[in-house]
């Protein structure tokens, strides 16, 4: 508050000439006194509602694959404990790593590790990001009812979505042209499936994805796409897929099972193409994000199969 000082005449009253010169000096204090204190209690800044709310709430954003399991993770902690507030986005596990390496979140989600490159960014800007893992997934595979192909080895999926392959008649299916779908580059997804299944694991492959290859926004995108485009062929995690899409039996190569995405091949570790997902936090957590994470690895894992994905245990 800022104090303007003025000639108008004293509210006070002029001390009587009666008075001693001890007694002025004590009451002239004690003006002065008043006068300091009202200063600075108009000056000092009272917390306010919003204050008091933001300091309880726990911003967590990034992967979509992780969006919606974490928004039912939100919601039931809340219920719990109504005085903590959780702020839920997607954008992808990109997004949500840089928002937490910039300070902008507490918990970043991401369906794949950090990167090399953002370890090193957050350490520059004075972070260690802790990683939890908080659940596994399985990346199906997945196509419109409609088409006759059943299965496919790792080796003709990464052929199909290199450009290789063009038609589903090469792959034992009818003469019309494959449409490929996949992920955006921010997405965790889109890493995972590049690295393991189009480059088969070999981190010195240089094949990309097909020029062709439609890139969605969300994994919401893939799926309605391919529940109307019976040439289409996508793939998204095994919580996303919905009954009116066919998920392709996988096998490593032909000679190995062809298997189907599930929890229980997921847990066996006989569907190849499945992963833990993450939440990163900037340090170790303390306080309410501690709290909420700990509920997470123990209580929470509670509603991880309710939301197709597979618990830690």
């Amino acid at each position: 508050m800022a104090v303007f000082l003025s000639r108008r005449p004293s509210r006070f009253p002029t001390l009587p000439h009666t008075v001693s010169g001890s007694t002025k000096h004590l009451v002239l204090n004690a003006l002065l006194f008043g006068l300091v204190w009202l200063l600075v209690s108009c000056g000092a800044q009272q917390p306010t509602s919003s204050d008091s709310a933001a300091a309880r709430t726990i911003e967590n954003k990034g992967s979509d694959t992780l969006v919606n399991l974490a928004l039912a993770w939100a919601e039931e902690y809340m219920q719990l404990y109504p005085e903590v507030r959780i702020s839920v986005t997607g954008g992808g596990s990109g997004t949500g790593i840089a928002a937490m390496i910039n300070g902008t979140v507490n918990i970043a989600n991401a369906s794949r590790s950090m990167k090399p490159e953002e370890i090193n960014a957050a350490e520059e800007n004075g972070i260690s990001p802790v990683e939890f893992v908080v659940a596994r997934d399985a990346i199906a595979v997945v196509v419109h009812p409609s088409n006759p192909v059943q299965r496919l080895t790792l080796q003709q999926i990464s052929d199909i979505y290199t450009g290789k392959v063009t038609t589903w008649r090469q792959v034992g299916g009818e003469d019309r042209p494959i449409v490929l779908l996949s992920r955006e580059s921010n997405s965790g997804t889109y890493v995972y499936f590049l690295e393991n299944v189009i480059r088969l694991g070999d981190k010195k492959s240089p094949l990309l994805f097909s020029p062709d290859t439609l890139l969605m926004p969300s994994s919401e995108g893939i799926s309605a796409e391919v529940r109307h485009n019976p040439n289409a062929i996508g793939y998204d995690g095994l919580g996303y897929v919905t009954p009116d899409q066919k998920m392709l039996a996988v096998a490593r190569v032909s000679a190995r099972p062809y298997v189907l995405p599930s929890v229980d091949t997921v847990n066996d570790g006989s569907y190849p193409v499945s992963r833990p997902l993450y939440m990163y936090t900037a340090g170790e957590p303390s306080g309410r994000v501690k709290a909420y994470m700990d509920w997470i690895l123990s209580a929470g894992q509670s509603l991880v199969l309710e939301l197709g994905f597979v618990p830690l245990r």
